[in-house]
């Protein structure tokens, strides 16, 4: 049974705390103060997030990062077997000690009401960019909800980013427009990451702890979606594949930049069809019954009808950008776009307007991971089913001026 934490409290405060609840009896301090052990179940992993390239060390704060859930979403809920576990919270609230380019983020994942957390998420701060080839740097987020297990969401954590940079960097020199050069990218780094998960390379199979069951054809039957988002100066691309999802915030309103792969969407059931396949409703449209998505990395027992081809949408920055939120379906059925964007915009206004100038972010990381951490918290009380994983990034502040380069 792991231990969840209380709150999310910064070392600033809770030095000033404890100072003032000097004169308070022991047990009140405790209770005021006292940072649980942050406990990692077996399938809950924090997310992946490295230093840039530019030689600029991350700054992270001496206090834990932690998240809590809110009043009866708090308990446990019974899962099919009967079992029962309490909710298991991870967030991971950053500093980065770089330059104004690298968008400030947060994020806060739970593993809900399911039994296990399989889930996963990857932050790369300048994963690409920086040198004579692209000038520009540019940074990962990506979200991937697993399925059937986790070892494939954990493989594309850890190996997606890298797939993206050496496409973009094989394309490069001869790109075209930014959106044909994104989508050859993204198709391409989707379509390798495919065939990782598939036949096992890169880490694909499962781990001998890994939870599903060692016998194939069962670890075939283990998938992941991923929304991945890259942000450059002037561009923000999104790749999806599956039923997460990815809301740009600007000037007040939802703009959604990626679509679900459901099996009923219109597009999506005739080219399953048309291949021979089915979509069957048993609780809810499924492809031949069994999975709740028609896009997928991994999952080869359901090939052709399931395939891994992303969705890839290339926007232009603006003035009025305020915030990209990546999220699993465990947020968004049972929050709406509109509720995402107006909690997100409401956190980020608690720094006091937009502060892009160098030095001046301390708090930015902060907001953003509050306001990942109401996310969850309202998909808990909503009595979501699902884990959940949230990634806000702030993009606020002036972009610069567009170019004619893809990169």
């Amino acid at each position: 049974m792991v231990d969840i934490c209380c709150g999310v409290v910064s070392c600033g405060a809770e030095a000033a705390a404890m100072r003032s609840a000097e004169t308070g009896s022991r047990g009140a301090r405790r209770r005021r103060m006292e940072i649980r052990r942050l406990g990692f179940d077996a399938g809950s992993e924090a997310p992946a997030v490295e230093d840039g390239p530019s030689g600029k060390r991350r700054r992270m704060d001496g206090c834990a990062a932690a998240v809590a859930a809110a009043g009866s979403a708090e308990k446990s809920a019974s899962t099919s077997g009967g079992s029962s576990s309490p909710e298991r919270t991870v967030a991971a609230p950053e500093e980065l000690d770089l330059s104004d380019r690298v968008p400030r983020f947060g994020m806060a994942a739970v593993c809900g009401r399911r039994r296990d957390m399989e889930d996963a998420v990857s932050i790369r701060p300048d994963f690409v960019g920086g040198d004579h080839r692209i000038p520009a740097r540019h940074h990962f987020f990506g979200v991937f909800d697993g399925h059937g297990c986790s070892h494939v969401a954990s493989l594309c954590k850890d190996r997606m980013h890298e797939v993206v940079a050496e496409e973009v960097e094989t394309l490069a020199p001869g790109a075209g427009t930014p959106s044909q050069a994104w989508r050859v990218a993204m198709e391409r780094s989707f379509a390798r990451m495919d065939s990782e998960a598939v036949d096992g390379g890169g880490g694909g199979r499962p781990s001998p702890d890994c939870r599903c069951e060692l016998q194939p054809p069962r670890c075939d039957h283990v998938g992941s979606t991923a929304v991945v988002a890259v942000i450059g100066p002037t561009r923000i691309v999104v790749a999806n594949c599956g039923d997460s999802r990815a809301v740009l915030c600007r000037n007040g309103a939802p703009i959604p930049v990626s679509s679900d792969h459901k099996p009923d969407r219109e597009d999506e059931l005739q080219r399953i069809e048309a291949i021979g396949g089915r979509v069957i409703y048993w609780d809810g449209a499924r492809v031949l019954g069994v999975l709740a998505m028609s896009r997928a990395i991994g999952d080869s027992y359901l090939k052709p009808y399931v395939v891994s081809e992303p969705e890839v949408t290339v926007t232009e920055r603006e003035e009025g950008d305020e915030c990209l939120i990546l999220a699993s379906d465990g947020l968004w059925d049972v929050v709406s776009n509109e509720t995402a964007c107006d909690i997100a915009r409401m956190c980020l206004r608690g720094g006091g307007g937009d502060e892009e100038e160098e030095g001046g972010g301390g708090g930015g990381d902060a907001l953003c991971s509050d306001a990942a951490i109401l996310l969850t918290k309202l998909a808990l009380a909503r009595r979501s089913a699902d884990n959940i994983s949230v990634v806000v990034i702030d993009l606020r502040g002036k972009p610069k001026r567009r170019t004619t380069t893809p990169w």
